[in-house]
């Protein structure tokens, strides 16, 4: 029990610089968020549950143009899908015997980054650590969706641009040292970002979603280095 609540803790500590990114983040849907009309608790209680940018993005958009809710449903589950891919991911890495329960509701945790901080971490993974870094940053991207409502209009234009791509440089914080250490994991950062820009540009490829060109990109590069550089688990949690 000792060692469950100090990597929650520890997880949690590791949550609230991702927080910090979220709230900068957030603002800017808060924006977006306010000019749809929906009001500083609204927005504080969609990001609270749902804490997915493009996901959220989306449905304002679609409730502000008189959407039905099951196309909501269908859109979201769309542009979240790679989600399932980290889950399966996260959780075959699990200790051994743990609940279905438990690994359900890790999997409700899942963001880009807290699963780049849960999955990078040496050793079996632990869901107190995944638990404890949901509770450090997922309020924080709701705070910041609220804050965005309520006075992000104030705001200079040119400082809300620059939030909107703060997530952006703090993912890339999150993957790069691992690549330092690990030529391969290096080489599958590289490769994910020469593709991703390809895949852009490409016919048919470039008309699909960035949901799903994220679902085939995630499906391509990890098969490829699978097998190109298969990997042996072993260790144990360290803080």
């Amino acid at each position: 029990m000792k060692d469950n609540r100090t990597l929650f803790i520890h997880g949690y500590k590791n949550g609230l610089p991702i927080g910090a990114g979220y709230f900068a983040v957030a603002v800017s849907l808060g924006i977006a968020a306010r000019d749809y009309g929906f009001t500083a608790l609204q927005g504080f209680f969609a990001s609270l549950f749902t804490y997915a940018s493009a996901g959220q993005y989306i449905a304002f958009n679609l409730y502000n143009a008189g959407g039905a809710l099951a196309q909501l449903i269908i859109l979201t589950f769309i542009i979240n899908a790679r989600y399932i891919l980290m889950g399966f991911a996260l959780n075959q890495r699990m200790p051994a015997g743990t609940p279905l329960g438990t690994r359900m509701l890790v999997c409700t945790c899942i963001t880009d980054e807290i699963f780049g901080i849960t999955i990078a971490r040496p050793g079996v993974p632990s869901p107190y650590y995944t638990f404890g870094a949901l509770i450090g940053a997922v309020p924080l991207w709701a705070l910041g969706t609220a804050t965005g409502i309520s006075m992000g209009n104030i705001l200079p234009a040119s400082i809300v641009s620059a939030l909107s791509v703060a997530l952006f440089g703090m993912f890339i914080a999150s993957i790069i040292p691992e690549g330092r250490k690990d030529k391969a994991i290096l080489a599958a950062i590289l490769s994910s970002f020469a593709l991703s820009y390809a895949f852009t540009k490409l016919p048919v490829l470039s008309e699909m979603s960035s949901g799903n060109r994220t679902i085939l990109l995630t499906v391509l590069v990890s098969s490829v280095f699978a097998v190109l550089f298969p990997r042996t688990e072993g260790g144990s949690d360290e803080n």
